[in-house]
């Protein structure tokens, strides 16, 4: 599990400040498969997981839905055979925050776990 993965996620609030493009780069190189896209303006987060099968894609969107709601903080996951796709943002505010990030680490320690 990296150091971002340890992390504890904090209480957003909607005048929360966004993560800045600097630091974006930095957090981003402890997540080397993960990406900044732009959907309807809103920078977020997003990676693929490549499955071998659909039970196994469920199964991992399965646990990742546990983690998000432990954490009430949810991504957008879309489950399709031999992938599942998950996007992290923070809906408050508009963009990227600390916790899509440490949320992002935590994704990568289910899909490896």
């Amino acid at each position: 599990m990296t150091r971002l993965a340890k992390q504890v996620c904090e209480a957003c609030r909607a005048d929360a400040p966004q993560v800045s493009v600097a630091d974006q780069s930095e957090l981003l190189a402890e997540l080397p498969d993960w990406k900044v896209v732009h959907q309807d303006g809103i920078p977020q987060l997003l990676r693929v997981y490549p499955f071998r099968n659909f039970v196994q894609g469920q199964a991992f969107t399965n646990q990742v839905a546990e983690l998000a709601e432990a954490e009430g903080h949810h991504p957008a996951i879309l489950l399709e055979y031999g992938r599942v796709t998950v996007r992290w943002w923070t809906h408050k505010i508009g963009g990227l925050h600390r916790n899509d990030f440490i949320m992002a680490a935590r994704t990568d320690a289910l899909y490896e776990g």
